[in-house]
């Protein structure tokens, strides 16, 4: 397993991360595998968990606590999320600050999680969602400055909306923000153009979510393939992204190296970039985290397959189905 330091929290983080999405929220999830999962990955070298409270009600951070206090003499970060009071993905600037994030609700949110992993502090605290009209809100840097001065969080963080990157820049901009997690894939490849470089600048933490774009790049979905009413992915892969995700999809396999497997190519591609500090990949089962921690060791691709994969590069706008 390889490290990289997530920005300027002196963290220093597996490269893959174990996101705990799936074991929270999706469908086929079973707490007894998930556990497993988490402890394989412990004993791999995976030292960064991403959950969030939104993840099952509570129930990604209780796992976490759960498998922290199993594994008390490794040091293991726990990274997890507020979600917005109004209950509303992604953020949108007609969304009034005080309706999403409001001091009260966050202090208390982070003590929720706190008792959820069963941590004094949490490593890294994140909000769920965001917009840049918020970054000059006073509310916003009082309450950011209160979780740090009152212990209840190591580092700050935001998660960017779904296709806008460049929606976060104002508030790193402020000083208060040290990590921000951001789709970033072979597909999503936005943030190099403009987030990048301002997370260098300021010292950022890069945490890299969805490197298999909801699974597509695991390379497994077919035009049959259906979800089960109230699982996420039903919506993203619509009957429309669906057919368009696999056209892609099966472009991609044509330059698949021999004895490399998609997954594997995505997950390098990701880690190819020193921008990232870290990228999220859930896990559910103890063999999905062998094969994808093996990605770590086998380093960077070949200059010449990136230089491929950048024609693969899709850029799109969200809406209300894939949002």
């Amino acid at each position: 397993m390889q490290y990289r330091k997530l920005g300027r929290t002196g963290f220093s983080v597996s490269d893959i991360a174990h996101g705990l999405w799936g074991m929270g929220s999706w469908t086929g999830s079973d707490d007894k595998q998930s556990s497993a999962a988490l402890q394989v990955a412990a004993d791999l070298g995976c030292n960064f968990y991403d959950g969030a409270w939104a993840y099952g009600d509570g129930r990604s951070d209780r796992l976490l606590g759960e498998q922290l206090k199993k594994n008390t003499g490794k040091q293991l970060f726990a990274a997890s999320k507020v979600p917005p009071m109004n209950r509303k993905w992604p953020a949108r600037s007609a969304y009034k600050y005080a309706d999403v994030f409001p001091k009260s609700y966050v202090l208390a949110s982070a003590d929720q999680i706190r008792e959820a992993l069963q941590k004094p502090a949490i490593d890294l605290l994140q909000f769920h969602v965001w917009d840049d009209s918020w970054a000059n809100e006073p509310e916003f840097r009082e309450t950011v400055e209160l979780l740090k001065s009152s212990e209840r969080v190591k580092a700050f963080g935001i998660s960017l909306n779904r296709w806008e990157p460049a929606n976060g820049i104002a508030a790193i901009r402020t000083g208060l923000v040290d990590t921000v997690q951001v789709i970033y894939n072979i597909f999503d490849q936005a943030p190099e153009d403009e987030l990048f470089p301002a997370c260098r600048e300021h010292n950022i933490g890069v945490i890299a979510r969805v490197p298999l774009d909801e699974g597509s790049l695991g390379g497994k979905l077919t035009p049959q393939t259906t979800f089960p009413a109230g699982d996420w992915r039903a919506n993203y892969f619509n009957p429309t992204n669906l057919h368009a995700t696999l056209g892609r999809v099966d472009r991609l396999k044509t330059i698949l190296p021999k004895g490399m497997t998609l997954p594997e190519m995505a997950l390098r591609f990701i880690l190819s970039n020193p921008a990232v500090s870290t990228a999220i990949i859930g896990m559910r089962k103890p063999e999905h985290v062998r094969a994808n921690i093996a990605s770590s060791d086998a380093g960077p691709l070949d200059a010449a397959l990136l230089a491929e994969l950048k024609h693969h590069r899709w850029d799109r706008v969200p809406d209300a189905k894939t949002a």
